[in-house]
């Protein structure tokens, strides 16, 4: 009740949306009515910015692409709308304020994400498709400003930043339940797993990349302090729909980056030195690069299909490079990758025209039985990749620089706070492995155009910005009570 009652604003919105995204699922002729909410959306985020951006952590599992419904533009309604509002919100306040608390500028993943940005900018500039390419930029502007410059304002509080992390959790639980749901009716089919998740997810791919990127952050809750007995029930089961949704969402990527996951928490429960993480990197490399010839004449060998339900099974297939028409069209967008990366090494093709430039370098060899010839599947099929291609060299290194200054203040912070503070030290290590789900899985698909991904991502992201402030004025207390 007392969670109730404190946040009954998020609770009132959230049901006014859910209510009227489950009309819209029986009526897609009336996509209409999600523009009131969209402007309502905008007006929420603007006047009751706090109560707005708890409400996106609930929400962004659960928004619905309007796309499926107009087939003209895309946009995840209500969550993008709250973003739009929160986007404005904050260039209305450095009109007025003209300030950015020094601790967000001192960290070093708002100066690798300000330089991605730009570069962003530059390459929209440049770009074969300028409008497509300024309108992923702006998409991006909203997907990220919001989180990374708001967000270490309002997770300065402490029940802010445990809260929008049991929101996100709930909201994706419901998700996950619908889709079990759904999928039940089909004896959970592998293929109906395509697509079971729909709305709320376009394919299972991203769904179960979410589903990954949320199971280290419920355990975490269930960690994170000693709970009433009701709420250890309820994380429990959290945490158990949480690994069912994951067997059934199909996606190997996803099971691999759990384990991932796990590596680097031993990595660093034990503190292994990072000089013997890349010596073993490289002698593992250079064992790889000896022994390649082997290594593949056993992936040819390998005819484990994906289509089959066996846990087991399903993961060997993840190395079936020869009749896997997944795998083969994963590898088929990789190399266009590789090959606009060579037409424009620089600068790239422009953000977000790979869809739109692929076809083109598609080689007739690694046409599989779900390529077509107007290459109208999507994206690269890899965050890295995808980057290398549209944004040329310097768009992979700064994203590569984005994604290396995540870790390193993370960790850091991990390392560097009070063993004392259990609590703080579980919600970091949750979000550390958390985020290396995410861009592990980010190999083999690229999802950062979405709010889906965007959101949990760079609001963690916040969350650790807001850490280390209050890590530095803790540590600058004793020494302003010292007597001079």
């Amino acid at each position: 009740m007392q969670f109730i009652r404190q946040n009954s604003w998020i609770l009132f919105w959230s049901t006014c949306y859910l209510v009227i995204a489950a009309y819209l699922m029986w009526n897609k002729q009336e996509f209409l009515t999600l523009f009131p909410v969209g402007l309502i959306a905008i007006f929420a985020a603007i006047f009751y910015s706090r109560i707005a951006f708890l409400s996106i952590a609930f929400l962004t599992p659960l928004s619905v692409n309007i796309e499926s419904y107009t087939d003209s533009f895309g946009l995840f309604i209500p969550t993008e709308p709250l973003l739009f509002g929160l986007l404005l919100l904050f260039c209305i306040q450095q009109l007025y304020r003209g300030s950015i608390p020094s601790t967000v500028w001192k960290s070093p993943i708002i100066w690798t994400v300000c330089l991605y940005l730009f570069w962003m900018l530059i390459s929209s500039i440049l770009s074969t498709m300028p409008v497509t390419s300024f309108k992923f930029l702006l998409a991006h502007l909203w997907l990220m400003i919001p989180m990374l410059f708001l967000g270490p304002v309002f997770f300065a509080s402490e029940r802010n930043r445990i809260l929008f992390i049991w929101l996100f959790c709930i909201g994706m639980i419901i998700s996950i339940c619908y889709t079990l749901v759904i999928h039940a009716q089909y004896r959970f089919g592998e293929q109906e797993g395509h697509w079971v998740m729909w709305p709320f997810f376009k394919d299972h791919t991203i769904y179960g990349a979410i589903v990954a990127l949320i199971t280290p952050l419920v355990v975490g809750l269930y960690f994170y302090k000693k709970h009433t007995a009701l709420v250890q029930a309820i994380l429990l089961s959290m945490i158990f729909i949480t690994l069912i949704g994951l067997y059934f969402s199909y996606t190997r990527a996803a099971w691999l980056s759990i384990v991932a996951a796990f590596g680097v928490f031993l990595l660093i429960h034990f503190k292994i030195k990072f000089q013997w993480i890349v010596t073993t990197l490289l002698i593992t490399g250079g064992i790889l690069w000896v022994s390649w010839t082997q290594i593949t004449q056993y992936l040819e060998r390998n005819k484990q299909e994906h289509t089959t339900e066996n846990f087991g099974e399903r993961l060997q297939s993840a190395t079936n490079v020869t009749t896997d028409a997944s795998n083969l069209e994963r590898l088929n967008r990789w190399q266009c990758a590789l090959d606009m990366f060579a037409e424009k090494p620089v600068t790239g093709f422009g953000p977000g025209t790979y869809a739109f430039e692929y076809a083109r370098f598609q080689r007739p060899e690694n046409l599989t039985v779900i390529s077509t010839n107007f290459g109208d599947l999507g994206n690269a099929h890899s965050e890295y990749l995808g980057s290398l291609a549209e944004m040329g060299v310097f768009g992979l290194l700064t994203f590569l620089g984005v994604v290396a200054a995540i870790f390193y203040q993370s960790i850091t912070l991990y390392v560097k706070w009070p063993a004392e503070d259990r609590k703080n030290r579980v919600l970091i290590m949750s979000m550390i492995l958390s985020l290396t789900t995410y861009f592990v899985h980010a190999f083999l698909n690229n999802y950062l155009d979405t709010d889906k991904a965007c959101v949990p991502i760079w609001g963690m992201c916040a969350i650790f910005i807001a850490l280390e402030a209050e890590l530095k004025r803790k540590q600058q207390i004793p020494q302003q009570s010292e007597p001079n």
